[in-house]
Parts: C-alpha cells; structure tokens; sequence
C-alpha cells in the first residue's frame, strides 16, 4: 500500500489549478478533460509538464532540443526526434523526487497511464502551491530584511553624525586651545597645593592626636597608680589604726598629713580630668576638622567647574563678539551689493523697456507674416485637397486594377488548374493509347511471325511435290 504525503486532487481541481498555475492564454483555455484523463495526449502532456520544469527551474525551451555538450556523438541527427523528450525525462526525473515521488519512468512520458498521470500532477501541483505559499512568505522576509537594513543605515549614520558632533563638542577650538591650557594648569597647581596643605595639617592632627593619646595614656597610668596607692595606704591605715598606742597628737598630726595627701591626689585627679576633657575635644573637634577639609575640597572642584564654565562663557562671548562682527562686515558688503544691484535694476529696466519696444515692434511683423503666412497655407490647403481628390480617385483605379489583376491572377489559376487536368487526363489517354498500339504491334507482330511461318509451310509444302516430279 502507496503511503502518500500530499493529497490527490480530482479531474476538476486539476484541470482548475493547471489554467490558473501552469498554463496561460489559450493554452489554459484550450486545455479539457479529454487531454489528460482517459487516454493522455503525449503533446498536451509534454507541453505541462515543460510548463511546469520553466515555472520551477527557469529552463528554456530551447534547451530540451539541445544536444548536451559534454556528451560526444557520432551521428547527432539520429536523435533529433527523441531528444527532447530524453531532456524532458532527465528534468522530471530530477524534479518530482522533490515532490515526494520516487518512481517516474520514462514509459510514463512514452505511454502514459492515468491514475500514474494523475498522481504525478497531484504531487506536481501540491509542491508548486507550497512553492508559491514560501515565495510570498520569502519575499515578505527579504522585503522586511531591506527595510530593518535600509533603517540600519540609517541609526548608524545618525550614530556617525551623533559621535563627529560628539567629538566636535570635546574637542578645544585652536584659538581657545592656550588658554585653556593655562587655566587647566592653574587648577592642577591650585589642586597640588590644596592636596600639600591638607596633607601637611593631617599628619600634623595626627601626631597632635597621637601625642595627645599617649598623654591620656600616661595620665590614665598614674591615676590607675595613686588608686593602687590609695587602696594600699587605706589598708594600712586599718591596719595602723588597730596597732596606734600613741599619742592623740601624733594620730593628730597624720590625720592632717593623711588628708593633705588626699588634697593633692584630689587635686592631681582634677588636673588628668581636665586634660583628658581637653583632649578628648581635640578628638572630637578632628571629624570637624575632615569635614572642613573635604568641604574646601568640594569648593576646590566647584571652583574648577566655575572655571570651566567661565572659559566656555569667554569662548562663547569671543565667538559671539566675532559672529557680530563679521555680521557687520556681511551687513556693510550687503549695503554695497544693493546700491550695486539698485544701479543694476534701474539699468536693467532701461533696458527691459527698450526690448519690450522691440519685442512689440516684433510681435507687430510677426502677425503682419502670420497672416500672409494663412494665406498662403489657405491656398495650399485648397490645392492640397484638389491634388488629394486625385490621389483618391488614381487610389481607387489602383485598387480596381489590383482587383482586376488578383482576378485574372485567380482565373489563370483556374485555367491553369483546368489546363493541368486536361494535360494530365490526355496524358493517360495518350498512354493508354500508347499502351493499346504497343499490345496491337506485339499482337501484329505475332500475328505476322505466324502467317510468316504458315506461309514458309506452305512455299516448303509446294516446292517438296514439284522436286520430286
């Protein structure tokens, strides 16, 4: 059982789709049921099927009467008749296993059945309507591949411009090329030296802080030693005041010793409380400190944008102020160039009247002549239709003369024709009679050898008696 991998169309749709697909004019017009269904006509067949191979490969007509080069033949004329169908067979046999059929003979183009014909143009006709269906689609795509190109060409040479006015806009005019120079030094000198100076005040913060630490670091050990001492001369005041047998005088004495001591660590504790306050400001007075910095920084950028600024403002300023000139210069050029053109024109309208009188004056001769001219062409005319009645009445004559003439052409035919009948009908007879004299010579003849014979008989009959008497 055939697998099929397209659908077979009936008699009707075939004959509908070869008119409007394959064939044109009175080809598609003269083409019925009766050329391709029942028995096949080879030439109707043939004519299709090479229809069919110019739609899908181009190929000429001539080239399925042409001999192929590459092939070496001694006598060539012996194919003449079947060469064409030889290309035709070679051809179709390329094509139709494109349209998923794979057994095509050459007996189908010799001697063609038609349940084979039919699914041959089935298959034929599906792959050309799939054809046409991917050729528009294909032609869409290449349509809309030329206008993405085309709008390619288009953003990349905007893109072009964008980046030559970008480059434009960034590059320094000459004459503006020193002094922007000179400003870019100036602010790169102004940055170094901002840069030395807040270097130079924060390693000085720094060793200020860090002196400032050690300090506290110092004072934080000594306070840590007078509370060991403390602690320890507490202890042995405990102690002491259990051992004291002596005099209230003396217990008198080293109270008052005792809380001078304690006065002066007071007052010591007093002193490292304040410096440490005081340097514990010095701490947070250093982010200020940055903060001030980074801020001269920032005035330090500002103040190159304002620079920059300013010099494009100059710039614009010198190119306004040359604009203005040279609008001046054009300003009194043009002044000059319409004084010039005023004299011009006041001339120039001298002149024009001047033509006009001329032109006028001319324009009078000219209808003066125009109108001798008409009447002269009025005459013309007149003898032109007298000479075209003649024309006509010797056209007439010619063209009776041409009737006469194709009549007496076509009676002489006829006479001919007539004279061509008798001279063949007397040429028969003449033959038959030819025919008739020979047969009455052969017949005299014999008829002539046999009297001649009996009448030898005869003298030899009558001479034999006399001799023997």
């Amino acid at each position: 059982m055939e697998t099929m991998t397209f659908p077979r169309y009936s008699p009707d749709e075939i004959i509908n789709s070869l008119r409007t697909y394959v064939l044109t004019g009175a080809e598609g017009r003269n083409l019925v049921k009766s050329d391709l269904f029942g028995t096949p006509k080879l030439d109707v067949l043939h004519l299709i099927y090479m229809r069919i191979l110019q739609k899908v490969y181009a190929i000429n007509l001539e080239h399925f009467y042409v001999m192929p080069v590459n092939v070496d033949i001694m006598y060539p004329q012996i194919y003449d008749g079947f060469l064409p169908v030889c290309n035709l067979y070679i051809h179709m046999e390329r094509l139709l296993p494109v349209c998923r059929i794979n057994d095509f003979q050459i007996a189908d183009i010799l001697n063609p059945k038609t349940k084979r014909t039919v699914r041959f143009l089935s298959g034929i006709l599906n792959f050309v309507n799939f054809r046409e269906f991917r050729r528009q689609v294909y032609l869409e795509l290449q349509l809309n591949y030329k206008t993405a190109l085309e709008k390619h060409q288009q953003l990349e040479a905007a893109n072009r411009e964008a980046a030559m006015k970008l480059e434009k806009l960034n590059t320094v005019p000459a004459e503006h090329q020193e002094e922007v120079k000179q400003l870019t030094e100036s602010i790169r000198d102004l940055e170094h030296l901002l840069r030395q100076d807040y270097r130079r005040k924060q390693t000085a913060l720094q060793e200020v802080i860090s002196q400032k630490k050690m300090d506290i670091a110092e004072s934080t050990r000594k306070l840590n030693d007078l509370k060991v001492a403390m602690a320890t001369l507490k202890e042995e005041q405990e102690q002491l005041k259990s051992k004291i047998v002596e005099s209230p005088e003396e217990l008198k004495n080293y109270k008052e010793q005792m809380k001078e001591t304690v006065k002066k660590l007071k007052k010591s504790k007093e002193e490292i409380t304040q410096k440490y306050e005081s340097y514990r400001d010095l701490v947070e007075i250093l982010p200020s400190c940055q903060l001030e910095v980074q801020l001269y920084k920032k005035k330090m950028e500002r103040q190159g944008a304002n620079v920059e600024r300013l010099a494009s403002v100059l710039s614009e300023v010198r190119n306004i102020e040359d604009q203005s000139d040279s609008a001046q210069i054009e300003l009194k050029r043009v002044k000059t160039d319409e004084m010039s053109l005023k004299r011009l024109v006041t001339a120039k309208r001298e002149a024009l009247a001047t033509i006009e009188l001329k032109i006028q004056k001319k324009r009078e001769d000219v209808e003066q002549h125009k109108c001798t001219v008409l009447e002269y062409c009025n005459k013309v005319q007149e003898k032109r239709g007298a000479v075209y009645d003649k024309v006509m009445a010797i056209h007439k004559e010619i063209q009776q003369t041409r009737y006469k003439i194709e009549e007496l052409k076509d009676n002489a035919g006829k006479e001919a024709m007539k004279a061509k009948e008798i001279h063949l009908s007397l040429k028969a007879a003449l033959e038959k009679c030819h025919e008739s004299l020979i047969k009455t010579a052969k017949s005299f003849e014999a008829s002539r050898k046999e009297r001649i014979a009996e009448l030898k008989k005869g003298l030899l009959s009558i001479q034999s008696p006399g001799s023997s008497h």
